[in-house]
């Protein structure tokens, strides 16, 4: 099992689509802050799925709202791996509270034993992957459309996430349209929404599933 002070190999092993996608960011310190952010997604994910009761989940959640406060407050920040680096790329990329906010407050959501509305989940990806999707873009290329990536990270996180929901045949159809806007280096943002609809397969298979999709420009 990967050290979780290594955020690259944290990210391989517990959101590996994403990971794969970060290989095609050709930048090593734009890549290693993709990582990052990535890493900060999967630490609030965790923070519904490992708490015994809602309560503690909003204290895990809570905890990352004041990591935030110390960033933004240009205070020391605690020591946790992706605590730290979170502050590193949010300095060096001059990303704004709100955005990362916004990952905070969606995994509330996911407190609430009630199923989603439709309406409900399409937010929740909204504000989740895709969210992701466009900071890793704006990361990726400053330069780039970044909002386009926005539907794409969205279809990802809803069949990752909500597998037995129907497929979103106009969100899918939307996330091609607007891929398609992305430069070359700002597509890996949402490289891995090719990958969406595929069961199992080789790391291998991906690879080549992710090649096609970065040489085309689409998902």
């Amino acid at each position: 099992m990967a050290d979780d002070h290594d955020l690259d190999g944290l990210v391989k092993r517990v959101d590996p689509d994403r990971w794969l996608s970060s290989r095609f960011i050709a930048d090593p310190q734009a890549r290693a802050d993709v990582v990052a952010l990535y890493a900060f997604d999967h630490e609030l994910a965790r923070a519904p799925k490992v708490a015994s009761n809602p309560l503690l989940g909003e204290i895990r959640l809570t905890w990352w709202r004041e990591v935030l406060d110390e960033i933004f407050e240009d205070r020391p920040v605690r020591h946790h791996p992706t605590a730290q680096a979170l502050a590193d790329v949010v300095r060096r990329r001059g990303l704004e509270r709100a955005p990362l906010e916004t990952m905070i407050d969606a995994r509330y959501r996911e407190l609430d034993p009630a199923p989603m509305s439709e309406a409900e989940a399409l937010e929740w990806a909204r504000d989740t992957g895709g969210v992701v999707a466009h900071l890793a873009a704006r990361i990726a290329d400053p330069a780039a459309e970044a909002a386009c990536a926005a539907d794409g990270g969205a279809v990802w996180m809803l069949r990752r996430q909500l597998p037995e929901r129907p497929d979103r045949a106009d969100l899918l159809s939307r996330a091609r349209v607007q891929a398609r806007r992305l430069s070359v280096a700002a597509f890996p943002a949402v490289a891995h929404a090719a990958l969406v609809g595929r069961t199992g397969g080789s790391e291998l298979s991906k690879r080549l599933s992710l090649v096609w999709a970065v040489a085309r420009g689409r998902i």
